[in-house]
């Protein structure tokens, strides 16, 4: 049953996001392999042969500049990874430009950072560059960059930023590439009777129990982040395929549509790409507590979010920041772009429409999030 899943779904994949995580480029000791690019150039060049369109997302920055720079332990510091990745990342894509070359194949290094991202005038350029290249026959490689990052930019994981890159390429499917072979019930390191989980039709709490972190010696994710990849990828209606890339010859067995990893259905209601774009990867900035009947309205009604429905606001933001929208349980309903600033919805709050004005003495919208910026998160 799974194996059929899987390959009615590969069947139309003409775009995939690959990412190759820390894990899967290292030694257990913590060193870059080289010899693992090799493998994975001869399989991502084999899947452009048969059609299919490869963007890479790529760690291994800073395990390279280790490498480079004889350093045996990852450093705490924030300045140090920062140099040692701006080390890194040369050492990095000479590997990959080096393994490519074998097969005829052209790589390009693309550096994002989360601003890049939440900006949509860079967000949409920088879909163009994409577009470009792949039209080109070039194959991207993303990775964060982690020499100019800080708190405020920062993605923080290539698992997320993955899943952003599937939405910014319009991606037919993401493959995540660890060092455990999918989703199991339970660590199956420290578990002998731990079970993997073939499919997941949804990313449901019980699903994110499983999750749990499974931080290394050079990896900054785990398998929590990579099920919020795949929770996202899933509400821009793209599946994910969670597997070993320790495994020979994974990317082979993937697209021959074997019971490889655990594979997560996508959502069967689609959200559009700039809806996907605010909800998916536009950082939180503040929270905002709302009844029951603004509840009712938003998710059922399709209606925006009107100050009369407002209990509460939690946290400072400006206009045009993006907020939680939490019932009175702290369970989150929506998400969206404030039409106000935090201090202005605290005044209004609870208030009619007509009365905003009066309020504030002066009205920038009859709501405090239009429906047209409004995601509804969990019906």
């Amino acid at each position: 049953m799974s194996e059929s899943i899987r390959k009615e779904i590969l069947s139309g994949v003409k775009r995939v996001v690959i990412k190759l995580g820390s894990s899967v480029l290292t030694h257990g000791s913590g060193e870059l392999s080289e010899g693992v690019f090799d493998d994975y150039a001869r399989e991502i060049s084999a899947l452009k042969g048969r059609g299919i369109e490869p963007v890479l997302v790529s760690s291994g920055a800073i395990a390279a500049g280790m490498k480079k720079l004889k350093i045996k332990e990852r450093p705490h510091e924030i300045v140090a990874k920062q140099a040692i990745a701006a080390c890194g990342q040369s050492a990095l894509i000479w590997y990959y430009e080096q393994a490519f070359s074998v097969f005829g194949e052209k790589v390009a290094q693309i550096l994002l950072t989360h601003d890049v991202l939440t900006a949509r005038k860079r967000f949409l350029n920088a879909r163009k560059t994409l577009f470009t290249l792949i039209g080109m026959g070039v194959i991207p490689i993303v990775n964060e960059n982690d020499t100019v990052a800080v708190e405020e930019i920062m993605v923080g994981d290539n698992d997320n930023l993955s899943a952003m890159v599937t939405s910014l390429v319009e991606a037919d499917l993401m493959v995540l590439l660890t060092d455990i072979g999918g989703l199991y019930t339970q660590d199956p390191r420290a578990n002998d009777d731990a079970r993997m989980i073939s499919v997941v039709d949804e990313i449901d709490e019980s699903v994110e129990r499983f999750a749990g972190d499974t931080k290394g010696r050079t990896t900054t994710g785990g398998m929590r982040t990579k099920i919020e990849a795949a929770k996202t990828a899933a509400a821009f209606g793209v599946p994910t395929i969670i597997a070993s890339g320790k495994s020979a010859a994974v990317i082979d067995d993937i697209f021959e549509g074997k019971d490889t990893g655990t594979l997560f259905l996508p959502a069967k209601e689609k959200l559009k790409s700039r809806k996907h774009w605010i909800a998916y990867t536009l950082k939180l900035a503040g929270a905002i507590v709302i009844d029951g009947g603004a509840v009712k309205a938003i998710v059922s009604g399709g209606k925006s979010l009107l100050p009369s429905g407002i209990k509460s606001v939690c946290g400072r933001f400006g206009v045009g920041d993006l907020v939680r929208c939490v019932d009175t349980t702290g369970k989150e309903v929506a998400r969206g772009l404030s039409s106000y600033g935090s201090e202005e919805i605290a005044k209004i709050a609870g208030k009619r429409t007509q009365d905003i004005e009066g309020v504030l003495g002066y009205k920038y919208s009859d709501e405090v999030i239009h429906r047209d910026d409004l995601v509804v998160m969990k019906k």
